[in-house]
């Protein structure tokens, strides 16, 4: 008679889900990256879901990132011309790969241009 242990072996781990707001920071992330390629002084979500990276082109999300990018100081909103429009001032600064972040944390590892 032989008798099977009931052994389980773990190869990996699981991967941990990521967090809501990592996924906030992200688009709002890409979104600040697209805005540095944008010609224009000024956004609006409409701009966004047309031109903008695909994973923000929702309404939804293109507000979201929009106002984490005002709340980090690298968009002011603007008064549109018409009442449900929301609009935005781009905020240029001389900052090689910017960060949502970078503003309010001057750290040594940000590289800044020399004018």
């Amino acid at each position: 008679m032989s008798t099977r242990s009931k052994e389980t072996f773990l190869f990996a781990e699981p991967e941990p889900k990521p967090a809501k707001e990592t996924q906030e920071t992200s688009s709002a992330q890409k979104l600040l990256d697209w805005l540095q390629r944008w010609s224009k002084d000024t956004v609006c979500v409409r701009d966004i879901r047309v031109y903008g990276p695909r994973p923000i082109r929702n309404p939804k999300c293109a507000v979201d990132a929009a106002k984490t990018l005002v709340k980090y100081g690298w968009l002011t909103p603007v008064w549109a011309h018409q009442r449900d429009v929301d609009e935005w001032r781009i905020v240029r600064k001389l900052i090689v790969n910017p960060k949502v972040a970078a503003l309010n944390s001057r750290k040594s590892s940000t590289i800044y241009r020399k004018a």
